[in-house]
């Protein structure tokens, strides 16, 4: 059995960022991933019930709120945790996530003043699925998650 890949869906071109772009990457990992059929997409924020667009949100404490000062908070939480049942269900232990969302971050995020200012941390998907084994990459790390990937399909 091929070992699938948790990605994030706008590193697939879908339109389902914030602002209704995609963030599509063509890096040769991924579109090899791609090939072999082991990519299996996630929104965390749009499975969480958000809309497209919406108004961006950043961590701020324990909160998740949007620029426009709601809370949206339980929306992250729900994708989040539809993520983790993805992840599950096609025994994913691979993740490769949207760099600075505060869905997908992973090391840094924007610090919750939406003045573009980032801080050490991750966004609420990838802290579920790193508490569950799940190890979580950005887009600039293709290869990091290809070797993981390779080290975790050999067990």
């Amino acid at each position: 059995m091929v070992s699938k890949v948790l990605v994030s869906a706008c590193l697939l071109g879908e339109r389902v960022r914030f602002d209704g772009a995609g963030k599509r990457s063509a890096h040769p990992v991924l579109v090899r991933w791609q090939e072999e059929e082991r990519v299996v997409p996630v929104c965390p924020e749009v499975a969480g019930g958000l809309p497209v667009p919406r108004p961006a949100a950043e961590i701020r404490g324990r909160l998740v709120v949007a620029r426009d000062g709601g809370d949206v908070t339980a929306a992250f939480a729900r994708g989040a945790e539809e993520a983790l049942r993805l992840a599950r269900e096609h025994g994913i232990a691979v993740a490769v996530l949207k760099a600075k969302s505060p869905s997908c971050g992973s090391g840094e995020i924007y610090d919750g003043t939406f003045t573009k200012t980032l801080v050490p941390g991750d966004g609420r998907t990838t802290e579920l699925l790193r508490a569950h084994g799940i190890a979580v990459f950005s887009e600039h790390e293709w290869d990091a998650a290809a070797a993981a990937l390779e080290v975790r399909s050999a067990r």
